[in-house]
């Protein structure tokens, strides 16, 4: 057998979190929108906007999320603290659900 080498991560100048934090101020963008930019998957995106979320926090800026609606009879999501997309609307049951929206105000 032949020892493979292990694969050598692509080179980064800035870390994914900053990356993100750079996106976010120009316009808001999904999760989905964010991993395609950045270049990992969807659910890897999740972890890092909490995350950013609490280092907001302590600076006493904020992540703007705009909540997710569900397509069929037009319920939002207001009160959802988690950031994925969800899965079923309460109300009608549809599973046909648009993504929240990121943002990141400017100073």
């Amino acid at each position: 057998m032949k020892d493979k080498a292990p694969p050598v991560p692509a080179e980064r100048s800035a870390t994914l979190r900053q990356q993100i934090m750079d996106l976010l101020p120009r316009h808001p963008m999904t999760a989905k929108d964010l991993s395609m930019a950045i270049g990992i998957g969807e659910k890897q995106i999740y972890p890092h906007l909490e995350h950013i979320q609490q280092s907001l926090r302590q600076q006493n800026r904020s992540l703007q999320v705009t909540p997710s609606i569900c397509k069929q009879c037009g319920f939002v999501f207001k009160k959802r603290e988690r950031f994925k997309k969800p899965g079923k609307c309460p109300v009608c049951r549809s599973e046909s659900i648009e993504e929240p929206v990121f943002f990141l105000p400017a100073d």
